[in-house]
């Protein structure tokens, strides 16, 4: 088989390469050794933030017992679960029922490279003029001994009944997401971190906030610690920790982060270079070293963040340098991230760190808004914000959050940032009231 491209990787990403391409006439192919839907779809993102709406609604009614509100509300997990299974369950099959009105061949197969132009495509070898690789990120392998007794974030958001204690090793956003959610549902939960601070890539100030109610939340939060080993101890396991007592727990979420997906590609065989961060790409997102390959997402060495947003955005950006030749260089707007934890944690642009170190004249608006009116009406246990602001013409450097909705307010100062305004222009906005996003002029 010959095609104009094939894209290797069926997720968000390489959905939309593949309808892009095969919308300008190239004759379009996609496969993927899992089912077709990538790792937003059905094991990340969307599955994800389902049950994080469920605990934080439990949450919610929670907090405003005695206030108009009666009753217990609790988690059922088996019934969260099959909820949650209604979204990811149809994708696959509707995912690839969109290929094929498209007019894409579809493969199910693992791909990889015979040469720089030739793929193995299961038992198939398949010629393409151009090759896109974006499949994305897996999670990284825990280096310790008893490494098979842990699970991952996959397997976590299929687990059927939660253990009465779970242990999450790494510091990052599966653990704090997932230990929120986890101790909504009434298990006891332990993140070990073993560096001196968890999400280190957020403002620390808000970081801080997102701890302490962490911790309140009954979840305990053990840095600087090393694992040792995981053994198992009759229908649980032991973690044995560095400088620590031994710590038993029921389940072990191994979420030390993730690393591009290239394992099964014999990139080396497509002469395409690689490293640890990925595939060496161009600003055009092509491969550096094989002219007929591109890559986008977390698979691919860029400056975008490893987001769905951002491969999906990158994706636009490689297919059109495939349809009508290189001409549309990639550029990064200030993208937000989030932290989906019960309050979240929402960031954008620099941090006071980082404006520092780049040596800008920059001034900082920072309030704990638990008193402020939505903070009181959501019964907020955290409500805070920092906002850096250019001190030589007023424009917004970056924005972190912790509390109810930060996840959309965020968005705000998102756009804002991107369109230029100044923060006047937002202390002048008349937003709806009182909606969350109002609070933003009192943050400018």
């Amino acid at each position: 088989m010959k095609y104009d491209v094939f894209v290797i990787g069926a997720g968000m990403a390489g959905a939309a390469v593949a309808k892009k391409c095969a919308k300008a006439g190239l004759k379009t192919a996609i496969s993927d050794f899992r089912p077709y839907g990538g790792t937003c779809a059905l094991r990340g993102c969307d599955p994800k933030k389902v049950l994080i709406d469920g605990a934080s609604l439990q949450e919610q009614v929670q907090r405003h017992l005695g206030k108009g509100l009666n009753g217990e509300v609790k988690i059922d997990w088996g019934e969260l679960m099959t909820f949650k299974d209604t979204f990811t369950d149809p994708v696959p099959e509707n995912m690839e029922k969109g290929f094929e009105k498209a007019g894409i061949d579809t493969y199910h197969a693992p791909v990889s490279f015979l040469n720089e132009s030739t793929l193995q495509v299961g038992q198939e070898e398949i010629f393409a003029e151009r090759i896109v690789v974006v499949t994305g990120a897996r999670p990284r392998v825990l280096d310790a001994q008893g490494v098979a007794y842990t699970i991952t974030s996959d397997d976590f958001l299929n687990l059927e009944a939660l253990p009465e204690h779970i242990t999450f090793l790494g510091g990052g956003y599966i653990s704090f997401e997932f230990a929120h959610l986890a101790a909504r549902a009434g298990t006891r939960v332990t993140i070990i971190e073993h560096g001196p601070r968890p999400l280190k890539h957020f403002e620390q100030d808000m970081v801080d906030e997102l701890m302490r109610v962490s911790e309140e939340a009954g979840i305990d939060i053990i840095l600087n610690c090393q694992v040792q080993c995981i053994t198992q101890k009759g229908s649980g396991y032991e973690v044995s920790l560095e400088g620590r007592e031994t710590l038993e727990t029921g389940l072990v979420v191994s979420a030390i982060g993730r690393v591009p997906e290239v394992g099964q590609l014999e990139l080396n065989k497509g002469k395409v270079r690689h490293g640890r961060k990925g595939i060496a790409v161009n600003e055009y997102l092509q491969s550096t070293s094989n002219p007929r390959v591109y890559a986008a997402g977390d698979v691919a060495d860029t400056e975008g963040l490893p987001l769905t947003p951002v491969a999906v955005y990158e994706g636009h950006f490689l297919a059109t340098n495939i349809i009508k030749g290189n001409s549309k260089k990639v550029n990064y707007p200030e993208i937000p991230t989030v932290v989906f934890t019960i309050p979240s944690l929402a960031s954008v642009g620099l941090t006071e760190k980082q404006a520092r170190e780049q040596g800008l004249d920059y001034k900082v608006k920072t309030h704990d808004a638990r008193q402020w009116f939505n903070g009181r009406r959501h019964r907020a246990h955290a409500y805070a914000y920092k906002v850096l602001m250019s001190k030589t013409d007023g424009s917004i450097l970056g924005a972190h959050l912790v509390g109810p909705f930060a996840e959309e307010t965020i968005n705000i100062f998102a756009l804002a940032m991107k369109a230029g305004m100044k923060a006047r222009d937002l202390k002048s906005f008349p937003f709806s009231y009182p909606s969350m996003a109002s609070d933003v002029s009192y943050m400018s």
